[in-house]
């Protein structure tokens, strides 16, 4: 009776709607954020199933360089003639896959570190915080190249080095939650009634008191995750033509900006832009509306 009676104190602003509680700029960000993520999904899903306007490598030689509105081509064509649009639409696959799996990675690594060192404590959290402060020794673009050269250019080894060093920052993230809880009566009342450890860390502390961190670390991950795909891809480490990625259409796109063509790098440059500005509001006004309910 008494660690329900502590689950129910601790579970009761859960109770209230989250949303009605939220105020109007919070609100404006979770929208925005979320009409992003619809859009990234949408545009997956259209390459994905081959829904394209036009065929990404059909090279239209009589529309080179042709501007938006222009021959039945909605954002114009780039140097080789095609389709702008419908490489826009690809590049979402360039980083939406190898994304999901650095979060995946960074979350999972970094939440198993930070409940190991939280709720065990000693010379377990001696170890990891020995581990977090070795990772964080390296410069990530350091590994990024290290692992560029010694395998090859390949966005998913780029993005598991990513998700890797991207772990301590959620492990210090949850080992503090987790030293926060364990200053809490249910806890203790859970270990009194011989609750399994497995238990008491997935379900009343994971899932109840640290489900709101790893959303906000998810979305903020992607929007990293993004920035560096299209960084290493416009200085030629990440995706190589003619797969489109937003980066390297920005680099083949630069190099006609002198003579007047703007819109072959403008237009992913924009994609990114409000990409990644769409993931950080989101991460914000999920920060702000959620981390006030617990």
């Amino acid at each position: 009776m008494l660690f329900r009676q502590f689950q129910v104190e601790i579970s009761e602003s859960n109770q209230l709607s989250w949303w009605r509680t939220a105020g109007r700029k919070n609100k404006i960000y979770v929208i925005y954020g979320l009409a992003v993520v619809l859009a990234v999904l949408v545009s997956y899903g259209l390459g994905a199933l081959h829904w394209l306007p036009h065929d990404p490598d059909d090279m239209n030689f009589d529309s080179l360089m042709a501007g938006p509105f222009t021959g039945g081509y909605l954002l114009g064509t780039d140097f080789m003639g095609r389709d702008l649009l419908t490489r826009l639409i690809l590049g979402t696959q360039a980083y939406f896959l190898p994304g999901l799996m650095a979060i995946a990675i960074a979350l999972v690594l970094g939440a198993v570190l930070g409940v190991s060192a939280g709720y065990r404590g000693g010379r377990v959290d001696t170890v990891v915080v020995y581990c977090n402060n070795l990772i964080d020794s390296f410069p990530r673009l350091i590994l990024v190249l290290l692992v560029i050269a010694a395998f090859k250019p390949d966005i998913y080894y780029i993005m598991a080095v990513v998700g890797v060093t991207a772990a301590p920052l959620v492990a210090s993230l949850v080992k503090g939650k987790v030293l926060f809880l364990r200053q809490k009566n249910f806890i203790e009342s859970a270990i009194a009634l011989g609750i399994p450890a497995r238990v008491i860390i997935i379900k009343h502390i994971l899932w109840y008191n640290c489900r709101a961190l790893l959303l906000i670390q998810a979305t903020l991950g992607m929007a990293e995750a993004i920035l560096i795909e299209t960084s290493l891809s416009y200085l030629g480490f990440g995706v190589q033509e003619p797969i489109p990625s937003w980066g390297n259409m920005v680099q083949a796109g630069a190099n006609y900006l002198l003579q007047g063509n703007f819109w072959p790098s403008t237009a992913p440059a924009l994609a990114i832009l409000f990409t990644v500005l769409g993931f950080h509001l989101l991460g914000d006004g999920l920060n702000d509306i959620l981390e006030r309910q617990q």
